[in-house]
């Protein structure tokens, strides 16, 4: 029996081995290539680049050398996918072959591909709820859509690229109708097809399109209108799992094609990675989402779902440092939605950048329903940004990303599970008030303990956020130590032990628009 058992292990062992992966080949070197980039970019990639001082000719964007990908399919049993940006092709292979071709001398590298991802996407109600109409204005007002509207900001002449599972009946349906008349839909491709038509499959990539641009009875679902959009199939089904080559390939044509705004519900977290590999650069999604950041591309990413499990932490590529990672929050209480994920980085940056809500009104095959997830609260901060873009033109990516960050309704406030809060179209169409907010709490400091202590003249009104405090202690190189939102049913809102103050850290408090710091 012990002989039959050992015998079992071994042979089990034998066929783990024997058994067939897919894998990346990454390559030293781009010889002996020709690139002319006139002819591979659209032009309104080439006025993005030159407008942000970005190399037309740099060595990411040549294509990768014809021999090296024949000797390695030589070797392999077949191709899936390739990517310029990191001079790599992904194959599928047995142990044997991965380990010839590694050995190969124009190789720098393999590495398995054991990703799964999914859409961020925590549920779909098939019947509205009752508070359709307070929903689906609030998703619009809760940024001060009408603000963008009102200034004439409706994402004309920006670009968007659409990461999903499919978008069936986004050509015949009545909430895309003003895309279709006005040919806002510039091109699509079916990664996993390998073919133009992308209306079938998933309905997950309807329902985020239609949180950026849709409109039902005269009613905008999403600010940017007026975008043009690039619509990419990278989820292989509606369980959504697939691998990370299709995303990978799409950032690549959706850059090529001269997307201005990436919007991705995309998410890689426990199936793959550990948290300590959500430091921004570990993920290959993530480099990748980096990557389209230094090309001068704004990506807009969920945070993921995975707030109320084990994980609870972002996906890949969420945890990249030039990207905008967006959380989730409740509408009815504009506070953080159960199921978003939370940051911090693994290396202790602030993540989520900033918040949308995470129950949405959205487009479904046949109709409008709601819908639940942090995939349709990035798709309508991506729809935010691409106004605040069109208002500002001349700023780059990154000087964007900052001042959405300072758009937020919470700002300088943050924490990791609200970023910088929701931003506001107020801050670019200068049309909040710039009043000082009244003072509306103070702090009293005691023997031991420093309280939150209100005003007798503080008084509840309404705003995001409102009516609760919320407060965060920090080092002074920026990481939250710790942080909350407390009720204030009394004036001495809480106290903070004097010990959680030593070293220079810092106390901060936010409360209806009024904030401010304790140091000691």
């Amino acid at each position: 029996m012990k002989y039959l058992i050992l015998f079992a292990l071994f042979l089990s062992f034998a066929l783990a081995q024997a058994q067939k992966g897919e894998y990346w080949v990454f390559f030293k070197d781009k010889k002996d290539v020709e690139f002319d980039p006139y002819t591979y970019f659209d032009s309104k990639a080439i006025e993005r680049k030159l407008k942000a001082n970005i190399s037309l000719n740099h060595i990411t964007d040549y294509p990768i050398n014809e021999n090296y990908k024949t000797a390695v399919l030589d070797l392999s049993e077949s191709t899936t996918g390739e990517t310029r940006w990191f001079n790599a092709i992904a194959v599928w292979a047995y142990p044997n072959q991965i380990e010839a071709i590694s050995k190969l001398p124009f190789v720098k590298s393999t590495e398995l591909i054991r990703s799964e991802s999914h859409l961020a996407e925590k549920k779909i109600n098939m019947k509205l709820s009752n508070d359709y109409k307070f929903m689906l204005k609030k998703q619009i007002e809760g940024m001060q859509g009408s603000k963008f509207k009102n200034a004439g900001f409706t994402g004309k002449g920006i670009r968007i690229a659409v990461f999903d599972g499919g978008f069936p009946k986004v050509d015949k349906h009545p909430a895309f109708e003003h895309l279709r008349e006005n040919n806002r839909i510039i091109d699509t491709w079916d990664f996993v097809k390998e073919k133009p038509f992308v209306y079938d499959y998933s309905s997950h990539g309807t329902a985020t399109l239609s949180c950026i641009a849709g409109i039902t009875k005269g009613k905008q679902m999403g600010l940017a209108n007026d975008a043009e959009f690039l619509l990419a199939r990278t989820e292989k089904n509606t369980e959504p799992f697939s691998e990370e080559v299709n995303w990978m390939q799409a950032m690549e044509w959706a850059d090529k094609k001269g997307a201005d705004i990436i919007s991705s519900s995309l998410g890689y977290t426990h199936h793959r990675y550990f948290i300590n590999d959500m430091d921004g650069k570990t993920s290959l999604v993530t480099r990748a989402a980096n990557m389209a950041a230094a090309k001068g591309m704004i990506v807009v990413n969920s945070m993921g779902n995975e707030g109320d499990i084990e994980w609870k932490y972002m996906g890949a590529p969420a945890d990249a440092d030039s990207i905008l990672s967006i959380g989730g929050i409740d509408p009815f209480t504009d506070y953080h939605i159960n199921f978003s994920s939370y940051g911090p980085t693994a290396d202790k940056r602030l993540k989520p950048n900033v918040v949308g809500y995470g129950h949405a009104i959205t487009a479904s095959k046949t109709n409008i329903t709601d819908s639940y997830g942090t995939s349709f609260s990035a798709p309508l901060i991506a729809g935010f940004v691409a106004c605040a873009w069109q208002a500002n033109p001349d700023k780059t990516n990154m000087q964007l990303m900052r001042e959405i960050e300072k758009s937020g309704h919470l700002y300088p406030y943050y924490d990791y599970a609200h970023g910088y809060g929701m931003p506001q179209a107020g801050y670019f169409t200068k049309t909040n008030k710039k009043e000082t907010p009244e003072t509306l709490f103070n702090f009293e400091e005691k023997e031991n303990v420093v309280s939150i202590v209100l005003n007798d003249n503080q008084q509840s009104y309404f705003s995001i956020g409102a009516n609760k405090v919320y407060y965060h202690i920090r080092q002074s190189d920026g990481f939250i130590l710790e942080y909350a939102l407390v009720e204030p049913y009394q004036k001495e809102v809480v106290s903070i032990s004097k010990d959680k103050l030593q070293g220079g850290n810092i106390l901060a408090v936010f409360f209806n628009g009024y904030y401010a710091e304790f140091t000691r």
